[in-house]
């Protein structure tokens, strides 16, 4: 600790298996870091951390606010166990219009029709300068409500160029005044760049100024006799006016404004972020933080014995809930385009802006006790916060009930049902075709998506779930077994290193930039992961699930205890869902590879609907799975259909024999003639036409 400056930094806790424990940012490196260590934290959560502790790193920065984001990039990019962490969900999409105006100023009538004519569309993805975005939206429902409104009031086309350009006739949506149809030539390029142009300013919140000039135009049109062109003007004003009606928390004196609520209840939180775009209220998201109890606590111990200043709220859920709302804001928003301002449920602190004006280049404020029609949308975040936590705990308590009521009936310890992990196998394919296997993992009383695979099944003989099953459990738990037969015939283990500074520690050797201690810390986590397949191990080592369920009866049970005592693994995992009489929901059986006796849950019980749960996803993230492979071998079936000699039955006949198109090429002349229907002379055609 003697080595340790007191300057700003950020440091991070490793266990002994270099698993990152722990990111903490301070003022004083060496005075937060020494503060772990003056009391006993028994019985804490700050304890159960420190006993786990076997190595320290620090990074030396220069300031507090580049301390918090450098601390917040490494959580991103780290996951620690004790920090609160977000999903990085930054995935939002954006309302796109081909084009930019400078392409209407500078170069005049265009060749190109297409980019003559800009269009709408939804956009997901990477920025391009040529075009113009608008957003972010919360939903994709957000965007295509946006499209709507915008074809309603200013007609501008949403079709593909392709389409755009082969067009005869208007489509369907000039019939019902959705387009102004410029595929075949029904406005002037200039009108259209008009319009355009009047669609991006409403799109700014430039709403009052759309509308003066829609109905300077109108007149004018009136003076002249025009009175058709004047009754469209008048039409369109009419239906942007009753848009604007249609929102009663627009208000166009904010132009763009993030609203954040946070609420915390049952040891869990949520943050409801409520976008305002333009004026316009687009919408909202709700998220849900991991970690939260661990590290308010943390972080809160820390703060008192480090003597710094704590939050002048004393209410423990008030304090939670401050820290949720800064790591939410801190995680968010880096990196990436923001408003300048945010109106928040409550006071974030002073260093926290200062960093992301630091960031973004220009001022950020937060509004907490905001009034008027800023407090009419931090009404309605909240309410939308409290609405989705609800509703969070009311399918966690269901799903934790369910996990206890299985574990109950199978007899699994249920001292930590938190970690209980449990895996699921289904085979799928269509008569032998495009095989494929599915793993899907629940755990932490829901299931993992992240966490589930897809196997493609080959060399077996089509059709053959069993052969399959036995393939996918010798990839999936091979590794694992090998691993823990090397663990239980290691002599004696690596002491872990002492606790100490890491290199790093001094401001001479601290990377020359964050994106440098980011990279670092990420090949420092690398370094430390076990080798093999970390699709099947945990970091911290290998892991066998606590049960592995068989989508099947005695025979794929049968299977995979031939499976486990290959490879010299617990029976006892293995629990076959074996379909009850008539194949009925509800009258599943449970079959056990030890030798137990078949057990019946009952059509009620919240154990069946669980493994029922499970079993059900596997087979829809299987037969997905199939799906796809079936349809990206069948774009080859035309080279079948194209030997002359190959009709349908033969075509079919050959997929099912050699289970797709993959395995027709595979295949000899030998082997092409064993099917029916084959001559010698038609498998040579078929032979060199794949070939």
């Amino acid at each position: 600790m003697a080595a340790l400056p007191g300057l700003p930094g950020v440091y991070r806790y490793f266990d002994a298996q270099g698993q990152l424990l722990y990111v903490g940012k301070a003022r004083n490196l060496k005075k937060r870091v020494s503060s772990y260590f003056q009391k006993t934290h028994d019985g804490t959560r700050i304890g159960h951390m420190i006993s786990k502790i076997a190595r320290m790193e620090t990074t030396v920065v220069r300031s507090e606010a580049e301390a918090l984001l450098l601390e917040n990039n490494l959580i991103k990019a780290l996951n620690p166990k004790f920090n609160i962490l977000f999903r990085d969900d930054k995935s939002y999409p954006y309302l796109k219009i081909t084009g930019t105006r400078e392409t209407f100023r500078t170069a005049g009538r265009l060749p190109v029709p297409s980019l003559a004519f800009p269009r709408m569309a939804y956009y997901r993805g990477a920025v391009d300068r040529r075009h113009s975005y608008y957003g972010p939206y919360p939903s994709a429902w957000a965007v295509k409500e946006s499209i709507t409104l915008l074809q309603k009031v200013f007609r501008l086309r949403t079709c593909e160029d392709t389409v755009f350009a082969n067009r005869t006739r208007p489509c369907l949506l000039y019939q019902i005044k959705r387009c102004s149809g410029p595929c075949v030539d029904l406005i002037e390029m200039e009108d259209y760049a008009r319009d355009v142009r009047d669609a991006e300013r409403f799109l700014r919140g430039e709403t009052q100024a759309v509308l003066d000039a829609l109905e300077a135009r109108m007149m004018a049109h009136a003076e002249k006799l025009e009175f058709e062109q004047a009754a469209e003007l008048r039409n369109q004003m009419t239906a942007l006016s009753r848009v604007l009606h249609q929102q009663s928390m627009d208000n166009l004196s904010d132009q763009d404004v993030d609203v954040l609520a946070v609420k915390v209840q049952g040891g869990r939180a949520c943050v409801n972020l409520a976008m305002i775009r333009g004026g316009r209220h687009l919408g909202d998201r709700p998220y849900f933080p991991a970690h939260v109890e661990d590290a308010t606590q943390i972080d809160t111990l820390l703060e008192q014995d480090a003597g710094e200043e704590v939050a002048t709220r004393q209410d423990p859920t008030e304090r939670v809930a401050v820290k949720v709302l800064e790591a939410f804001i801190a995680q968010h928003y880096l990196g990436t385009a923001m408003p300048h301002t945010l109106v928040t449920s409550h006071p974030v602190g002073k260093p926290l802006l200062e960093a992301l004006s630091e960031q973004t280049g220009a001022r950020v404020n937060a509004v907490h006790n905001p009034r008027e029609h800023r407090r009419a949308w931090l009404d309605m975040a909240q309410t939308n916060a409290g609405i989705a936590l609800a509703r969070l705990l009311s399918e966690e308590g269901s799903q934790q009930a369910r996990t206890r009521a299985l574990a109950d009936a199978l007899e699994l310890p249920d001292d930590d049902l938190e970690s209980l992990r449990i895996e699921c196998f289904d085979i799928s394919h269509t008569a032998g075709e495009s095989t494929q296997a599915s793993c899907v993992v629940f755990e932490g009383h829901k299931m993992q998506n992240s966490q589930y695979r897809r196997y493609n099944i080959e060399g077996i003989t089509p059709g053959d779930d069993y052969a399959a099953m036995r393939q996918v459990l010798l990839r999936r738990y091979g590794r694992i077994a090998e691993a823990l037969r090397a663990e239980k015939l290691a002599v004696s283990a690596e002491p872990p290193p002492p606790l100490s500074p890491s290199a790093d520690a001094s401001p001479d050797a601290a990377p020359t930039s964050m994106e440098q201690a980011v990279e670092h810390a990420q090949q420092e986590a690398a370094a430390a992961e076990p080798a093999g397949d970390l699709t099947t191990v945990a970091p911290a080592g290998p892991r066998m699930p606590d049960l592995v369920l068989i989508d099947g009866g005695k025979g794929q049970v049968s299977m995979a205890r031939e499976v486990f005592e290959e490879l010299g693994l617990d029976l006892s995992l293995i629990v076959g869902v074996e379909k009850g009489e008539g194949r009925k929901v509800g009258l599943e059986e449970l079959v056990f590879a030890d030798g137990r006796p078949k057990v019946y849950l009952g059509h009620d019980s919240a154990a069946l609907m669980l493994v029922a749960q499970i079993r059900d996803e596997a087979h829809r993230f299987a037969i997905t799975g199939m799906r796809a492979q079936r349809a990206r071998v069948r774009t080859g079936g035309s080279k079948l259909e194209d030997i002359p000699g190959v009709g349908p039955k033969k075509r079919a006949r050959l997929l099912q024999r050699f289970g797709g198109v993959r395995g027709v090429a595979a295949a000899s002349v030998d082997d092409l003639c064993t099917v029916e229907g084959i001559s010698a002379d038609l498998a040579d055609a078929i032979y060199r036409a794949l070939h």
